[in-house]
């Protein structure tokens, strides 16, 4: 019986292990990034990121706050020293000596001591510049959430491009088959020439070779996206939106219009917080010029003895307490703190130089973004129209090559031309997808920032 049962408690584990590995996913766009900020790998760490700040802010409060040490003893003297008193203390002659032990063979002692700054310029510097650095981890985080929101974009349009190019060139080996086999037949009875078969062969083989690329690449293009996820990249994920109402959802004209508040920009917040460590750092330098103020208590118990007795009721301790203050004045350095300080000023200056050259960069990236997304919105509009043109372009010349009033040569320009735009309109929608994302991005408008708060519960 207890046999049966650990069979059963195995194949239970193992079929529940595997339902595990299987697990499949479905996601619309916007599921899939909130599901990537808390499972992305990236995320993962840089949230990790903050809790490790919020640590370090602790550790630099608690240097100022009271510090108590204890230190336990024991000294077994295996050779005592000796000392050599002159003879004439214990009634010898002049000019010898008598050798004296002083002290017992084991000795104990026991010492508590506290530990209490008072003021320390440097200290005062350091809480700042740990809240400093808790802001920007916190906008690091931020970045790093915007960063897997456009990847994660990008990624879902990969592949959604990618299965939209198998469907179509599916359907267009599908077609070409059946006028490939109704081709034949046709020269098989001497109605046309062997160069109309040949080129049917040939637009054939290349639709085969594009449908087994896009396969291909649908497999990679999914496995980034997990990985995109922090899924394991053979987890199996369902798609939910299509192509079409994504691209139709992103139009945005009003966007183009949007004003810049570049204080929102995450790039501009990161620059700001290196700007200010950079001030920080001259304050630390400036704050060595002026005296460290600490003070500190002790308590001890010693004991001693011939033997090791330290554990019995009769042994003696003597107690002993210090208390003490530690004025530390610094008075002269021989110009080190001076140059110090005007080393700090310096990478200040740069600092504030590279605030402002990152302000300007990032008015750039929008206007560059905003053309970029206009561009897209544009060649969407004329990719829909050309792929309606080059079908029907394609259908016409379909019928006279049926008919007989074309060649095989038009009719394979036709259907090139039709592949082509099909594939132009598929990426113009996967572009202004991204496009949009961009500006986006720039903007900050998903607002996707973590504060030290919601760390402190996770960590």
């Amino acid at each position: 019986m207890l046999k049966k049962c650990i069979i059963f408690s195995f194949i239970l584990l193992s079929n529940l292990g595997f339902a595990q590995q299987n697990e499949t996913y479905s996601f619309d766009l916007e599921e899939a990034i909130t599901f990537a900020i808390d499972s992305n790998y990236t995320a993962i760490n840089a949230r990790r990121d903050i809790a490790k700040a919020l640590k370090q802010k602790w550790e630099t409060t608690a240097t100022g706050l009271p510090q108590i040490s204890g230190n336990v003893s024991y000294n077994n003297n295996l050779k005592q020293p000796v000392t050599l008193l002159p003879g004439e203390i214990a009634g010898g002659e002049p000019g010898t000596f008598v050798p004296i032990t002083f002290g017992t063979k084991q000795n104990a002692s026991a010492v508590a001591t506290l530990d209490q700054l008072i003021f320390d310029g440097s200290y005062l510097v350091g809480l700042k510049a740990s809240k400093s650095f808790l802001r920007y981890s916190e906008n690091i985080n931020e970045k790093t959430n915007l960063e897997v929101r456009k990847g994660v974009i990008n990624a879902y349009g990969s592949v959604i491009l990618s299965e939209e190019l198998i469907s179509i060139f599916e359907k267009n080996k599908e077609n070409l088959d059946k006028n490939l086999y109704e081709t034949r037949k046709i020269f098989e009875n001497g109605l046309t020439e062997e160069e109309s078969v040949e080129q049917l062969e040939i637009t054939l083989l290349d639709v085969e070779t594009q449908l087994s690329n896009a396969r291909r690449t649908t497999i990679i293009a999914r496995q980034m996206f997990n990985v995109a996820l922090g899924l394991d990249v053979d987890t199996s994920v369902i798609f939910e939106d299509k192509l079409e109402d994504l691209a139709s959802s992103n139009i945005s004209l009003e966007l183009l219009d949007t004003s810049l508040n570049v204080e929102k920009n995450v790039d501009y917040k990161i620059a700001q917080n290196l700007t200010e460590q950079r001030d920080l750092e001259m304050q630390f330098e400036k704050s060595k010029a002026m005296p460290r103020l600490s003070a500190f208590v002790n308590y001890g118990t010693s004991a001693n003895s011939e033997d090791f007795s330290f554990f019995n009721g009769d042994q003696k301790w003597y107690q002993s307490s210090i208390l003490g203050v530690s004025l530390n004045v610094p008075i002269f350095s021989s110009g080190m703190r001076s140059a110090a300080t005007q080393r700090t000023k310096i990478a200040l200056d740069q600092a504030e130089t590279q605030l402002e050259e990152t302000k300007q960069n990032i008015k750039l990236e929008l206007n560059t973004a905003k053309s970029n997304y206009q561009f897209s919105l544009e060649n969407y509009e004329n990719a829909k129209k050309n792929i309606g043109l080059a079908e029907r372009i394609e259908n016409k010349n379909q019928i006279k090559f049926t008919e007989g009033l074309s060649t095989s040569f038009d009719l394979r320009q036709a259907q090139t031309q039709l592949y082509n735009a099909q594939q132009q309109y598929i990426q113009s929608m996967v572009n202004l997808i991204n496009s949009k994302a961009e500006i986006e991005t720039i903007l900050n408008t998903p607002e996707l920032r973590i504060s030290s708060d919601e760390i402190k519960g996770r960590y």
